[in-house]
């Protein structure tokens, strides 16, 4: 018996030609398992050869969230809007934790990568996309957490959510994705060239935290002041009210601020997408 072998031929086609933007999505979609399996390779370094292992995702937010309790509650003296202390940090921390571990990871992209970007061909944008995934696992992990307290909380009548808002939760979650994505391939490709901005990553992101209203509600502030319009205006502002909102109850979702954050991710992440296909084709001369 004759038997004939029909085998799939692939053809890419590597070009240096610079075009104002090469998003090349079906190229990405043919990647897809690369990118499963770097997935799971950032969430297997990140707790290897640790104590606790994937403990620390539930730990490290718990007990960030008690020290914000100590600082921001009792020595500060901040409102929650009568949300009791702990859920409402632990919300804060998990939808900030979620953004800034974002950025911070994929800002290494090329640095961290450069050995296996000078022996093989794949599209670069895999990485930071797999990092992006692991963070939003972490969160999911982070939010079993606060759903159990949030859940107790119900019962004892100590917050009253939007339900019919909880959709929107994955509005939220899309657009801080991005725009942690938009943000850490920014400082990605500058890092190839100016390699202090590294230090100034881990300074910067700490500081955007204040400048959040993480720790606090934005409601705290003067609405006629400077630092109230500063902080309004903050990109990753609507997400974390809008998070607060749909499970806590608390705030007042602003469509103004939130459209003129979509815009603002969306311009940051075509930036983002033309400068980090520029560095690649010559990254490898400066890192």
């Amino acid at each position: 018996m004759k038997t004939s072998e029909h085998a799939t031929e692939y053809h890419i086609h590597i070009s240096s030609d610079d075009k104002a933007l090469n998003f090349n999505f079906k190229e990405l979609l043919h990647y897809r398992d690369l990118i499963v399996l770097l997935t799971k390779k950032t969430f297997i370094l990140t707790y290897k050869q640790t104590i606790l292992g994937p403990a620390w995702i539930f730990l490290n937010p718990f007990l960030t969230s008690l020290m914000y309790m100590v600082v921001f509650g009792k020595i500060a003296g901040l409102s929650t809007n009568g949300v009791p202390q702990l859920l409402f940090y632990l919300g804060g921390s998990a939808i900030w934790t979620y953004f800034s571990t974002s950025i911070s990871k994929i800002s290494k992209t090329f640095t961290d990568n450069a050995n296996v970007f000078g022996k093989v061909y794949f599209p670069r944008l895999c990485v930071p996309i797999s990092t992006i995934i692991t963070s939003l696992i972490n969160f999911g992990v982070q939010m079993l957490m606060f759903l159990a307290l949030w859940i107790y909380y119900i019962a004892r009548g100590a917050v009253r959510p939007h339900y019919e808002a909880i959709p929107l939760i994955l509005v939220v979650l899309l657009e801080l994705g991005v725009l942690g994505f938009a943000c850490g391939i920014i400082v990605s490709s500058l890092t190839t060239k100016y390699h202090d901005l590294t230090m100034l990553v881990t300074f910067g992101i700490q500081l955007w935290m204040y400048g959040t209203p993480v720790v606090y509600p934005l409601s705290q502030l003067n609405p006629s002041g400077t630092l109230y319009k500063f902080i309004y205006f903050n990109p990753v502002t609507p997400a974390v009210e809008m998070f607060r909102y749909i499970f806590l109850g608390t705030g007042v979702i602003h469509f103004d601020n939130w459209c003129s954050s979509c815009i603002a991710t969306v311009v940051l992440a075509l930036i983002g997408v033309r400068l980090f296909n520029k560095v690649e084709k010559n990254f490898m001369d400066t890192v």
